[in-house]
């Protein structure tokens, strides 16, 4: 079978199975099988796969078919220019991610003389994390979360970009386990904030496969913006900053948790789609 009917016929196979983009789906994974950069397949259309190829493309195929995420069949996902491991440990970075980490970058940038200190609450894979330390040479990552296996993928991710010497993993449930005698200059999150009731609407590579934990913001998927609200700004310089990521439509409800808490909202960013997505405050003075 030549690769043109692999993609032609998995493709298909992929659509009747409510796959979106099944045509990209079945490319990234053939390339995986191949070795190729995903484009280099339409350089090699009547290329023919052997017994063995053919078969480890059909069970990826079928597994995707099972609504399996790409990123965990392909093992990794590319986040601000870095390639991360992914798995079920941790939920696997968004696009609409990247956003909160340029943002994060670009404060960290300007605070470069004085060596800044941030911490990622909840860090899952260590996206922001990582990302933070490999475009912010001169900061100091802390990087937090409740689970051990989600902590243990991080440090691989710093690892393999050379930055695990400048991140310390900090393991438990709220602000609680933040680093002690440190006063931080930044603190981003990606929290949990989508409302119990609506994860089992979730597309299914969602639902059943990023972990619960990293999902559910409680019942209407606030508690992480309000534990935050009300504990964080004594772990903050006066100027310091916290930048957030949101839900659809909570961004007037996160606005109003903060001011009730003193803070000053400076600006909330739009994504892609013209969705409130970044939120930033400033602890301010008292």
């Amino acid at each position: 079978m030549t690769v043109l009917e692999v993609i032609q016929r998995s493709a298909a196979f992929l659509a009747g199975k409510g796959v979106e983009s099944p045509r990209r789906n079945v490319e990234e994974l053939l390339a995986h099988v191949l070795g190729l950069p995903r484009l280099q397949l339409y350089l090699q259309f009547d290329r023919v796969l052997t017994a063995s190829q053919t078969d480890a493309a059909r069970e990826l195929v079928q597994r995707r078919g099972r609504r399996e995420p790409l990123q965990h069949l392909v093992g990794s996902v590319s986040f601000c220019g870095l390639e991360l491991t992914v798995g079920p440990q941790a939920l696997i970075p968004r696009p609409e991610t990247e956003l909160l980490a340029e943002a994060a970058a670009r404060f960290l940038a300007g605070l470069e003389a004085r060596e800044p200190e941030v911490l990622d609450f909840g860090a899952g894979s260590g996206c922001l994390a990582v990302t933070l330390a490999v475009k912010v040479q001169a900061a100091r990552v802390h990087a937090l979360d409740i689970s051990p296996a989600a902590l243990e993928l991080a440090r691989r991710n710093a690892a393999a970009h050379g930055v695990a010497d400048r991140i310390a993993f900090h393991c438990g449930d709220g602000l609680a386990a933040a680093p002690s005698g440190t006063t931080l200059d930044l603190i981003v999150s990606n929290p949990p904030y989508i409302p119990t009731a609506e994860i089992a609407r979730l597309e299914p590579e969602v639902r059943d496969h990023d972990p619960r934990a990293a999902l559910d913001g409680g019942a209407d998927g606030l508690d992480y913006y309000r534990l935050l609200a009300a504990e964080a700004r004594p772990l903050l310089e006066p100027e310091g900053r916290i930048m957030l990521e949101l839900g659809d439509g909570q961004a007037e409800s996160v606005r109003e948790l903060f001011h009730g808490q003193k803070w000053i909202v400076e600006s909330i960013f739009e994504d892609y789609c013209r969705c409130p997505r970044v939120f930033v405050a400033r602890r301010g003075q008292g």
